[in-house]
């Protein structure tokens, strides 16, 4: 780290004008969550592995910003050059960087790698001491990193219309009534899993995400896809083309947006009083930016957004077959590592509870590890129809493990399965006609009253969030608080939003909504996904968390006061809790007909999926509980 640092800030030194301080995103030229290899440029310079977070790089200092979900995990990454930043508790980088660069700083960061509202933000910031975002014309972490991986040309795929239940035209059609009725002749889209939703096209260009390297620009009579064209064969040139799409190199969106700026990218569009070029200001990066007149630009939320986020017929019925599939592949699960805990560690098993034996009970047996067994669930949900891949690298985690919200196990350095602690695992799958995203905690041995007591907290959240009914216009920030009532009563909380939105054979992390204790100000609406996962993580000891996909419907409500109409969920997510790691007694006797009833539906819903002996654990999993 030390030599990659003193590289970076000797091109720092002698860049025009010389750099006071260098900015390292997490994000691509997309913005994306989850980027590709070559596009670690964070994780490059500062060891830390985690999704979400910034690298600051100044002379004498290198400080590294990420959210609750990593604190624990950077704390063991980071090396001693490093400070870690604590976001919402330590103070903000723009903040940080306006308070502590020196007055006329020059701060360097690569504009396609930062977003419009960012980049803005921070010249807000800097402006108090006359302090200046510069714009390099090249990413210098590129520079110092020699053995960067190469770019994939992975092919693009189409997504057919028995998936997708909206063909590019007519989703080409809406998204120009919205540009009519926002004035605008133009709009650029940038966000991978909105180009690959409004065109139908998949990729494996992300790991886990099924997108595309690529770029849209839809005008009132021409589509646009900028694209690697080694990547698409002639076959899906002429879906494509079919569609009123014309692909163009990836390269090629900088000079287009220019020309679409004065309305000379052919053919021209129809203007009518409509001058305006639309551009999302959290996911545009400052470098297309920079290219528009900022004055015709509407910085607005990107209409594909919500009309993504809103599942048409085709595209629900497609998650609850996965999801069903993908339940299956849980149980399938469970089943045999609750038989290898007992066979090769002598655990009292799923069911019952008592101290595991310490030692192997087969001497020479080859040992469980995160690793291992995370690896066994994949091999269930492989072998289910139209699976892909994984959604997410998989959170197999074991007692101090399951602390660390999104703990990845490397075979390496992983833990071995130990009956007498913990188990967590949040895993997820790619099928073609859905994406799932579930997690569950477990027992094999004797849990301790304590890990019982924040378990069955964690289960009366999960329950009420679930079993929420609310008006039309609800925030998720708003319904964040049903989730945390019950730890909030023995003072305990946790450090990750609550729920997010799934998508349909694209990104797990799907927006614009979520339930959060962060504001954001998007309505739930009817046909949307949730998830609903709240969770508790003691450092040094164990987590839990536990998540099920929820659609939002309409709620047949006795009163329609305000005539607003009411929503409620439907779980999609079908997956035994355990039983004995629940406090009974601590239920109501609602939460646990809850609990009966989703236990019962998972048993009909998974029967046909399953073998004798699975069926035979499953129907003891889910029999009846009482108080």
């Amino acid at each position: 780290m030390a030599e990659i640092l003193a590289a970076l800030r000797s091109l720092m030194s002698s860049h025009d004008p010389p750099l006071h301080a260098l900015v390292v995103p997490s994000e691509d030229y997309h913005q994306s969550e989850y980027v590709s290899a070559r596009d670690k440029r964070r994780e490059f310079v500062s060891g830390f592995t985690g999704s979400a977070g910034l690298a600051l790089i100044t002379m004498n200092e290198a400080l590294l910003w990420t959210d609750g979900r990593y604190f624990l995990q950077a704390t063991q990454e980071l090396t001693g050059e490093w400070k870690l930043m604590r976001m919402l508790e330590d103070p903000a980088v723009d903040v940080w960087m306006a308070n502590n660069l020196p007055n006329d700083a020059a701060i360097g960061v690569d504009p396609w790698c930062v977003s419009i509202d960012t980049a803005q933000r921070w010249e807000r910031a800097f402006a108090k001491k006359q302090q200046k975002l510069v714009q390099t014309s090249t990413n210098l972490v590129d520079k110092v990193w020699k053995n960067r991986p190469p770019a994939e040309t992975y092919p693009v795929t189409v997504q057919q219309i028995e998936f997708a239940g909206s063909s590019v035209v007519e989703k080409l059609k809406e998204l120009r009534e919205k540009l009519t009725n926002e004035k605008a002749r133009g709009i650029i889209i940038t966000t991978l899993d909105e180009v690959a939703w409004l065109y139908n096209i998949r990729g494996t260009d992300v790991p886990y995400c099924p997108v595309v390297h690529a770029f849209a620009i839809v005008t009132t009579n021409a589509a646009f896809l900028y694209v690697d064209k080694r990547k698409v064969s002639s076959e899906v040139i002429s879906f494509l083309k079919e569609s009123g799409v014309e692909v163009r190199d990836y390269d090629a969106v900088s000079s287009d947006v220019v020309l679409l700026q004065s309305n000379q990218l052919n053919p021209p569009a129809d203007v009518q009083g409509s001058d305006l070029i639309w551009a999302d200001p959290n996911s545009c990066s400052y470098a297309l930016y920079s290219k528009l007149n900022s004055d015709k630009v509407l910085l607005q939320q990107s209409p594909l957004a919500l009309a993504k986020a809103i599942k048409n017929p085709v595209e629900l019925d497609g998650l609850k077959k996965a999801h069903i599939r993908d339940g299956a592949a849980i149980v399938q699960y469970i089943v045999w590592l609750d038989k290898q805990m007992q066979e090769i560690y002598g655990a009292s098993g799923y069911f019952l509870e008592g101290e595991a034996t310490k030692e192997k009970k087969h001497s020479g047996t080859v040992k469980l590890t995160e690793v291992t067994v995370s690896d066994k669930l994949e091999s269930f949900r492989a072998s289910k129809e139209h699976f892909r891949g994984l959604s997410f690298p998989t959170i197999s985690s074991v007692g101090p493990n399951a602390a660390i919200m999104h703990y990845s196990p490397q075979s390496e350095t992983c833990a071995e399965m130990d009956p007498n602690s913990i188990y967590l695992c949040d895993s997820g799958a790619q099928y073609q006609d859905g994406t799932t995203d579930i997690t569950r905690t477990f027992h094999f041995g004797k849990p301790s009253a304590h890990e019982k007591a924040c378990y069955t907290a964690v289960l009366k959240g999960h329950i009420a969030l679930g079993n929420a009914v609310f008006p039309n216009g609800t925030c998720g920030h708003t319904l964040d608080i049903l989730a945390r009532l019950p730890l909030w009563k023995y003072g305990l909380d946790y450090r990750h939003g609550t729920g997010h939105g799934v998508g349909s054979y694209l990104n797990v992390h799907e927006g614009p909504q979520s339930i959060s204790f962060k504001p954001r100000n998007v309505p739930i609406h009817a046909s949307m996904t949730a998830t609903d996962e709240p969770g508790y993580y003691e450092d040094g000891n164990f987590g839990i968390r536990l998540e099920n996909v929820l659609v939002v419907t309409d709620a047949n409500t006795k009163f329609n006061f305000g005539d607003k109409g009411y929503m409620s969920f439907e779980h999609i997510t079908w997956a035994p809790y355990q039983i004995k790691m629940i406090n009974l007694k601590s239920l109501t006797p609602e939460e646990i007909d809850w609990l009966n009833a989703y236990h019962s539906r998972c048993r009909d819903i998974l029967a046909p999926y399953l073998d004798e002996t699975e069926l035979a654990w499953l129907k003891k999993a889910t029999e009846p509980a009482s108080a």
